[in-house]
């Protein structure tokens, strides 16, 4: 069974658009959605532990052009 979390992602003026859709196309996203509240950006991500989800957000989520700072919440 995969380990699935919440990603809630700051980002940069006027980049939250372009950030979520590519974020959406990000291998292990299972959906990514713009927000309103303190985040600009939500996405579930699905891996096989929550190394395997440290990664994915340090590696591909993060580089994204656009995303200023993320939060992970690891659903238990």
């Amino acid at each position: 069974m995969p380990t699935t979390a919440y990603v809630l992602i700051e980002a940069a003026p006027k980049k939250a658009s372009s950030a979520c859709a590519k974020i959406a196309r990000v291998p292990g996203v299972k959906s990514a959605h713009l927000v309103t509240g303190p985040f600009d950006i939500i996405a579930r991500i699905e891996g096989r532990d929550s190394a395997s989800l440290g990664k994915l957000v340090l590696a591909r989520i993060q580089n994204v052009d656009g995303v200023a700072r993320t939060i992970t919440c690891v659903a238990v």
